[in-house]
């Protein structure tokens, strides 16, 4: 049954008469130098199909080795998750015909994954805390990538499609929960916060960079809902390689306005997968989604189980880092700041980026004030996520000292700060080659402030009268003479020194 033409409900609405259910698959790519099966190296934005050989193109007669690395990486991400560890995993075929996986399988994991039941607890906006119940943690290899070229970029409406399988075989770890049910209205905010928590775990763990922007880390949000009144979960849809933080969120609020509409209209949901448009948040169809049976899964006959050594396995658990909302609460007490502010910090995404400023030299305050206003400003103009920014807490750190040392001030050091963002350099570098650093020559100084009240005769009787507050007339045309490159502070003494 085609579903009628429908609106998107309001939220309020939705929730009013439905329960969601969410299901999240988190792709994650591991960080090892190596493919999953075979030698050719994994670095990010290398000419297309520059790292392929015969077993990542599936040539006949190539037979897949397992990474090692890429195994002790899945263990590590599994024990994070409070997983148990299978003794004896099999790698599986799964087999489809698309385009960017060369061989028409994929060598991943089906009944029996390396990680199983785990659990997540994560931590919403208002402090309550939400347990997500992990299901799996199984491995498998990275397809290809798809460049379709003419229409909107998508394959419909394609004239051509370009492919580069440098991303094939690289080594995927798919995490999947069990159905997220009961979070209600707040349920893009689990699905969110999730996320968020996730990536955190993984960057600990150091299995991988979890760059959202690079695709290292991609979600795919399974949504559905359930009227009221239901025993029986509704059809679900799956958003696929949603890859931003705020995106997640916006996908699965947006499922749950569409299907509600079409549900209220009279229309049954299709079971498929679903596209997520960045522009202006919205999904649309892909393609029928397939079922387990439909991929004819069956043992990899050219790869051994894994099975991996007890003892092997808890010497991991004991390589693994302080979790990240542990490490968090430490730091809190350290610094001495609220639960309220902590938690802001968490939810713009720089408890991780304060933190490494203020080991790179800054004070607390001083780091997350840039990270929290001034750069967080940036990161919401430029689109991008805050650590997606091209600044580290390094170069902020750098940055921070030169204000501290009175060689910048504020407005001079966000000036220095875009620079870097822009690729300029190294904000030593652009202090001098602008020539941006704070005026110290009092008779420089004093030769503007002369000029100033010279122009500004009613104003410079003012302060000489006692009214001091017209002073920041005076010390406004200082800083726009000297370029913004004198001191306010200094400015001002001379000022009052001159009327008096």
């Amino acid at each position: 049954m085609t579903a009628p033409t429908a609106d998107l409900m309001d939220y309020d609405d939705v929730v009013a008469g439905f329960d969601p259910v969410m299901g999240l698959e988190v792709h994650v790519e591991l960080g090892t130098r190596t493919k999953m099966f075979c030698g050719c190296p994994t670095a990010f934005g290398a000419e297309p199909n520059t790292q392929v050989c015969p077993v990542c193109i599936g040539l006949p007669g190539s037979l897949p080795v397992a990474n090692a690395a890429a195994i002790e990486s899945a263990i590590r991400i599994g024990l994070a998750l409070n997983c148990s560890i299978r003794p004896s995993s099999q790698f599986a075929r799964k087999n489809y015909f698309y385009p960017d996986q060369p061989k028409n399988y994929q060598i991943s994991q089906y009944d029996e994954p390396i990680a199983y039941d785990g659990h997540l607890d994560v931590v919403l906006g208002d402090g309550t805390t939400w347990r997500v119940e992990i299901e799996r943690a199984h491995m498998e290899e990275d397809t290809g990538k798809s460049l379709h070229i003419g229409g909107s970029g998508r394959i419909h409406g394609a004239s051509h499609s370009l492919l580069d399988y440098n991303r094939a075989g690289v080594p995927l770890v798919e995490i999947v929960t069990r159905p997220i049910e009961g979070a209600g209205e707040r349920a893009p905010e689990v699905a969110r916060a999730y996320v968020t928590a996730l990536r955190d775990l993984l960057r600990a763990t150091g299995v991988s960079d979890v760059r959202m922007d690079q695709g290292s880390l991609r979600c795919d949000a399974n949504v559905s809902l359930m009227r009221k009144d239901a025993t029986e979960f509704g059809t679900r849809t799956e958003t696929k390689n949603v890859n931003s933080l705020k995106s997640v969120e916006v996908a699965v609020r947006y499922e749950m306005r569409r299907q509600a509409a079409i549900l209220a209209a009279g229309g049954e949901i299709v079971q498929e997968t679903r596209h997520f448009h960045e522009s202006d948040g919205t999904t649309s169809a892909g393609r029928r989604k397939e079922t387990a049976e439909d991929y004819r899964y069956f043992p990899e006959p050219d790869l051994a189980p894994v099975r991996p050594d007890a003892d092997w396995i808890e010497s991991l658990r004991g390589t693994l880092p302080e979790l990240p909302w542990v490490r968090r609460a430490r730091i809190q007490s350290e610094w001495g700041v609220s639960d309220e502010v902590m938690r802001d910090l968490v939810n713009v995404g720089a408890v991780d980026l304060v933190i490494a400023t203020v080991d790179a030299g800054a004070s607390p305050e001083a780091a997350r004030g840039w990270w929290v206003s001034f750069l967080a400003q940036q990161a919401n103009t430029r689109g991008v996520e805050l650590d997606g920014l091209a600044i580290t807490p390094g170069q902020v750190a750098e940055i921070v000292a030169l204000v501290d040392e009175g060689k910048l001030t504020t407005k001079l050091a966000q000036q220095v700060a875009v620079a870097v963002l822009d690729g300029e350099g190294e904000p030593a570098q652009i202090v001098a080659d602008r020539g941006l650093e704070v005026v110290r020559d009092d008779s420089a100084l004093q030769k503007a402030v002369d000029e100033a009240l010279a122009a500004n005769p009613d104003i410079a009787e003012k302060i000489r009268g006692g009214k001091v507050a017209a002073a920041g007339k005076i010390v406004g045309d200082v800083m726009k003479a000297t370029r913004g490159q004198a001191d306010p502070a200094r400015v001002k003494e001379l000022v009052i020194a001159a009327c008096s």
